[in-house]
């Protein structure tokens, strides 16, 4: 399992580089991606393609939540959990 810093590292550069052009000024790990409206339909998309790819596990319609999504640690938490359930053999790792 990746620790949780590196998880959270990798996501703020991927949100920074491919949702607000390289200026990270202000935005914090808390932060809601949905009230500073750095994601929006198109960019969710984009974002669980990162999470499949990078980590390795699919993300059901379920998953879909502000409570898995809104924010870096938010993200961050989330992996965690998956990588948890593919690693004890309770969900389905993405092909």
């Amino acid at each position: 399992m990746i620790p949780i810093q590196i998880v959270r590292e990798d996501l703020t550069r991927f949100i920074v580089e491919n949702f607000l052009f390289g200026m990270q000024d202000g935005l914090s790990a808390d932060d809601s991606f949905l009230e500073k409206g750095i994601i929006d339909s198109t960019s969710i998309l984009e974002l669980i393609l990162h999470l499949e790819k990078t980590y390795g596990f699919g993300i059901e319609d379920s998953d879909l939540i502000p409570d898995n999504l809104d924010s870096i640690n938010r993200l961050a938490a989330f992996v965690q959990r998956k990588q948890l359930a593919v690693r004890q053999g309770s969900y389905q790792s993405a092909s």
